[in-house]
């Protein structure tokens, strides 16, 4: 009787228990370190990450399958042994289980180690590097690569009646992506590689280089810099008389970033990219998330950065639905592996193999419209790997 009665109250007790806890462990909080550059050379990575992050929560709401979600921002200012200290202390002291963000490739590198030691999945919003998932196993991408973004402009130009090009980049992981991609392509799509050269990146001066481009009498100029430094390459550009010598200009979309394009004045029209996401981009989702992101953000115009951070908070959201609120690390990861979702730019998919993005890149051309520059796509290249294989 007595042992049968402890039982009852014990089994009591255990019920009582168990939903005391499950609210309380539903209502926990999930802390999500966002770490960005927001001063500094490349603060309008950082403004237009974050504020995509915050439109992201302001539309969907702040709990997502039972949780809370808080956004913890640090500043790094593209020192990556800052962005390192940040995320260990974030995992340590804050207690966060998701890091995201990354402005550069050397921050999403410095971070990597932190979160393969903490197992905590880190979704790197911003970098470009193709070897960037390769640092860690916790790593899933939704920005893009350089290979991604540079191997339909390669081929467009060799099929375009572009058969001598100069090369021009940045001097860093991105830029040494996108030379290695654009050569390794356009040779093989029959082109000449009249020259190349990588600008440094502390305090360049593109002149020079614009100058030995024109020497080359290339039929195009292809350049890559990183996002905001577009301005200074085509005031070169038109200074030096590359147009008037019959020199196109192409690349990637970022040296016509569409924070900064209108800018840059006419001597952006013309240009031929190819890119991930235009601002022009026709989609009602595109048509809708502008709209709400110049509402949101007076006299800034989303560009690509915003839609690494729109799309990571979107991917946030998806799989911890998936999950029931868990982002336990590898969970997470295998929640996340070969889903598909639509962002701004169109469709996307995280690659279950690589963790890294697949989706559409366009070939654009730089255009006035109604007063203002944007990028207007003409052409649709469907499911570039992060390899820049389709």
């Amino acid at each position: 009787m007595i042992a049968r009665l402890s039982l009852t109250v014990a089994l009591i007790a255990l019920v009582i228990g168990a939903f005391i806890s499950a609210p309380a462990l539903a209502q926990q909080p999930l802390k999500i370190g966002l770490i960005l550059p927001m001063t500094g050379p490349f603060a309008s990575t950082g403004r237009q990450a974050d504020a995509a992050v915050k439109l992201y929560i302001a539309e969907h709401g702040d709990v997502v399958a039972g949780r809370k979600i808080e956004v913890l921002l640090r500043d790094d200012a593209n020192a990556p042994e800052t962005t390192k200290r940040y995320a260990q202390e974030l995992i340590t002291n804050d207690h966060v289980e998701i890091l995201a963000g990354f402005g550069l490739t050397p921050l999403a590198y410095a971070a990597a180690p932190v979160a393969t030691a903490a197992k905590v999945p880190m979704i790197v919003m911003c970098a470009g590097t193709v070897n960037v998932p390769e640092k860690s196993p916790y790593i899933i991408r939704t920005s893009f690569t350089l290979p991604q973004n540079t191997a339909p402009i390669a081929v467009w130009a060799a099929k375009h009646g572009i058969k001598k090009v100069f090369t021009m980049v940045a001097e860093y992981a991105p830029g040494i992506d996108a030379e290695t991609t654009f050569l390794n392509v356009f040779k093989a799509e029959g082109g000449q590689i009249v020259g190349s050269v990588r600008v440094p990146m502390q305090n360049p001066d593109y002149a020079p280089f614009v100058q030995r481009a024109k020497d080359a009498k290339p039929d195009a100029l292809f350049v890559f810099v990183p996002s905001g430094e577009g301005a200074a390459v085509m005031k070169q550009f038109a200074e030096r008389g590359l147009a008037q010598a019959g020199i196109k200009l192409i690349g990637t979309g970022d040296v016509v970033d569409d924070d900064i394009l209108d800018s840059m004045g006419d001597p952006a029209i013309g240009t031929i990219t190819s890119f991930h996401y235009s601002a022009d981009h026709p989609s009602a989702e595109n048509k809708a998330y502008v709209a709400a992101s110049e509402k949101a953000n007076p006299g800034m115009r989303p560009n690509f950065m915003s839609v690494g951070g729109w799309d990571g908070m979107m991917l946030i959201y998806e799989v911890l639905k998936k999950t029931n609120g868990s982002a336990d690390g590898d969970k997470f990861l295998a929640a996340a592996e070969g889903m598909s979702l639509i962002g701004p730019q169109g469709k996307f998919t995280i690659d279950p193999k690589a963790r890294d993005i697949i989706q559409d890149v366009y070939i654009r051309e730089t255009k006035r419209v109604n007063g203002h520059l944007y990028n207007v796509e003409f052409d649709r290249i469907p499911n570039v790997q992060h390899n820049g294989k389709y």
